[in-house]
C-alpha cells in the first residue's frame, strides 16, 4: 500500500521514513540494523509459520505494523488526539513516538518460545533489548521509564490485555491492520487453508488516511466475502478497548465479489 498525505509524503508500509523528529529517527536506525533484533525477527517466523502454519510474523509484518503504527500516531496527533504514556511517566512529546516504534518492532520477539501466549513471553526478551539499546539515547531514570511503557504496549497488543495508554492502544490496533493477502503468502504456498490464511487472502489493501468526522479513517478492499472475518472478528476485536474507538471509522467494501453476500461494512 501506498497512500499520498496532503503534504505530499508517501507512506509505504514495507520500508522506513525519515520521521520529522530526530530521536526516532536515531532509534530507528539502530533497530533496523540490530543483529540482535533482525535476527529475532527471522527467527520469530519459525514457530508461527512453519511450525503452526498461521500468517507471517517475521521482518515483513513487523516493518508494516510499525509504520501503520507510526501513520496512525501521526494522523491522531495532527487531530490533537492526547496520548498519556510518555506524559504520565514525565518523558517528553517525541518519547511516544519511540515507545510507539520500540513495541511495534518487539511485540512478537516471544514467538521464539511459543506461538501461544507468545505475548507474555515477549516480555522478558523485549525487556533484555531495551536494556542494552535504551542507553543510547537515555539516563538511567528516563530509560526505565520507556521501557516501561515499551513493555505495556508490548503486552497490550494481546487482546486479553487491556491498554492504559493511546500508545498501547496504537500498537493493538495496527497489529490489526495488517491483513492484506502478503501476510498469508507463505502458508498459503505451504498449502495452508485455515480461516487466518483465507481470510488474508480476501483483502487486497488497507489505506489510513484523515477522516472527514474522525482523526483516522481505515478504508479496507476486500475481494471477497471470507476478509469479513479479519474485519469482523480481529480488527473489531482489536479496536474494542483500545483507547481509540471514537477516534478511528472502518469501512470495508467488498469490490469483486459477484454474490453481493457483503458489499460494505462500516465499524
Amino acid at each position: 500500500m501506498d497512500s499520498d498525505d496532503a503534504d505530499g509524503r508517501t507512506y509505504d508500509p514495507d520500508a522506513p521514513h525519515a520521521f520529522p523528529d530526530r530521536k526516532l529517527n536515531e532509534v530507528l536506525s539502530v533497530l533496523l540494523d540490530d543483529v540482535e533484533v533482525t535476527t529475532y525477527l527471522e527467527a520469530q517466523n519459525v514457530n508461527a509459520v512453519t511450525r503452526k502454519g498461521y500468517n507471517d510474523h517475521g521482518p515483513k509484518h513487523i516493518s508494516i505494523v510499525r509504520n501503520r503504527a507510526l501513520r496512525l500516531y501521526e494522523l491522531l496527533k495532527r487531530a490533537d488526539v492526547a496520548f498519556n504514556g510518555a506524559s504520565d511517566q514525565e518523558l517528553t512529546e517525541a518519547d511516544e513516538a519511540v515507545i510507539i516504534a520500540l513495541a511495534a518492532t518487539l511485540h512478537d520477539v516471544g514467538h521464539v518460545v511459543h506461538r501461544d501466549q507468545h505475548a507474555y513471553y515477549s516480555i522478558p526478551l523485549a525487556s533484555d533489548i531495551l536494556d542494552r539499546l535504551l542507553p543510547k539515547w537515555y539516563d538511567t531514570g528516563d530509560a526505565v521509564r520507556v521501557k516501561a511503557e515499551t513493555l505495556h504496549a508490548i503486552l497490550c497488543h494481546h487482546t486479553e490485555e487491556d491498554p492504559l495508554t493511546r500508545e498501547a492502544g496504537v500498537i493493538r490496533v495496527a497489529d490489526a491492520l495488517d491483513m492484506e493477502r502478503g501476510r498469508s503468502r507463505i502458508p498459503y504456498e505451504k498449502g495452508g487453508r485455515g480461516i487466518n490464511t483465507l481470510s488474508s487472502r480476501a483483502i487486497r489493501d488497507v489505506t489510513l488516511e484523515a477522516g472527514d468526522d474522525r482523526p483516522v479513517l481505515v478504508e479496507i478492499e476486500m475481494v471477497n466475502a471470507a476478509g469479513v472475518y479479519q474485519v469482523d472478528n480481529l480488527l473489531k476485536a482489536k479496536l474494542r478497548d483500545s483507547t481509540l474507538e471514537e477516534y478511528v471509522r472502518i469501512v470495508a467494501i467488498n469490490t469483486k465479489e459477484e454474490s453481493g453476500l457483503v458489499e460494505r461494512i462500516e465499524l
